[in-house]
């Protein structure tokens, strides 16, 4: 019987209870005839994990395994789906989405792990899931690579190239806070689109891997004069920001409204620092757009794949741990929890190809 990695229900309040994690073993897993078993390679942390273990996320399971990113070898198939086994894939994070580009389509969309709206979770030696939602996975990438690509790339992919609008070669493109996994696929796209990435951060070493990995520049945020030096950073040509990607919300509108071009676009994905962000009038004035982005449709998940694929990117791992070992994964959410990572936090479940 294949085990898997559930919360364990405690009491306590919402922000005060931390779930401890609980090993159980999984029924039978039969394949209906569109769906796949896929014996699991490696499993990625998103802070919507974090966000379940504090019971601050909504519609919390106590049966249904942890995380939602995941790579893994297909090893059985119903009738529909044949052609999949022995496949390397990476699952689409989340269900009920097709290809709407304002959002999902009527129905329930439902996000993979941890919750009672979706069955399936990564955090397990195998899982059930739909053909439909799976992808090849990358050659060029690692299981460890490849399960920390799903939903930091997704929603990066649809916060940039769908609803940015400035993914184009020479524009100035801002990610804050970097060193998440979101930030960091936002500038992995943006730097092989050709924009021009800058970053922000309160770390100097995270700063430096930033422009490693191709940013132009960074600031530190805790300075107050942060705008005033990403502004000299600019092109002479191009003395402005297009587009601000943004997971932190807070003041992000009233400085970043200086720096934006007429008409320039922030979106947000987050807002880690409050859920809630003014909208001043300076920004009216200016046409600034503020557009929320959330993680994407199964459309966007296939083209950011194929993107990936393409020009050969790799989402960055800060730490990875072997096995379903309760302590090791303890101390993966410890690192989210101090947000000391730059990258992914991956769990290695089974050896099926792995690089890393």
């Amino acid at each position: 019987m294949p085990s898997a990695i559930i919360v364990k229900k405690t009491d306590g309040k919402p922000g005060k209870v931390y779930y401890p994690l609980h090993k159980v073993s999984l029924p039978p897993q039969t394949p209906t005839a569109d769906q796949v078993v896929i014996r699991m390679s490696a499993a990625a942390l998103n802070h919507r994990d974090l966000f379940i273990r504090q019971h601050l996320y909504p519609g919390i399971s106590f049966s249904t395994p942890m995380l939602a990113d995941g790579c893994g070898v297909v090893s059985a198939a119903g009738a529909n789906a044949k052609q999949w086994i022995g496949k390397r894939v990476v699952l689409n994070p989340g269900t009920g989405w097709k290809d709407s580009p304002e959002g999902p389509e009527e129905g329930q969309y439902a996000i993979v792990g941890g919750t009672k709206f979706n069955p399936a979770g990564t955090l397990a030696e195998s899982m059930l899931f739909d053909a439909g939602e799976c992808e090849e996975a990358p050659e060029h990438l690692s299981d460890v690579e490849a399960a920390a690509l799903p939903l930091a790339g997704l929603t990066g992919w649809r916060a940039l190239m769908t609803k940015s609008g400035n993914a184009k070669p020479g524009h100035n493109v801002l990610v804050t806070g970097i060193g998440g996994g979101v930030a960091i696929m936002v500038l992995l796209f943006g730097a092989a689109a050709g924009c021009n990435v800058y970053v922000t951060s309160s770390s100097p070493e995270k700063l430096k891997k930033a422009q490693e990995l191709g940013a132009k520049g960074g600031v530190n945020y805790r300075e107050k004069d942060w705008a005033s030096k990403l502004e000299s950073l600019l092109p002479e040509k191009r003395p402005f920001l297009d587009t601000i990607i943004d997971g932190a919300g807070g003041d992000i509108i009233k400085v970043g409204n200086g720096l934006l071009k007429q008409g320039g676009v922030i979106v947000s994905y987050g807002m880690t620092l409050g859920p809630k962000a003014d909208f001043l009038m300076q920004a009216v004035l200016k046409n600034v757009e503020v557009r929320g982005s959330t993680m994407g449709s199964r459309k966007e998940f296939g083209d950011m794949v194929q993107f990936v694929r393409e020009k050969k990117l790799k989402p960055i791992v800060s730490r990875a741990v072997k096995g379903l070992d309760l302590h090791g994964i303890d101390g993966l959410f410890e690192d989210m929890k101090k947000g000391s990572q730059f990258g992914k936090l991956v769990v290695q479940i089974n050896e099926n190809s792995s690089k890393l």
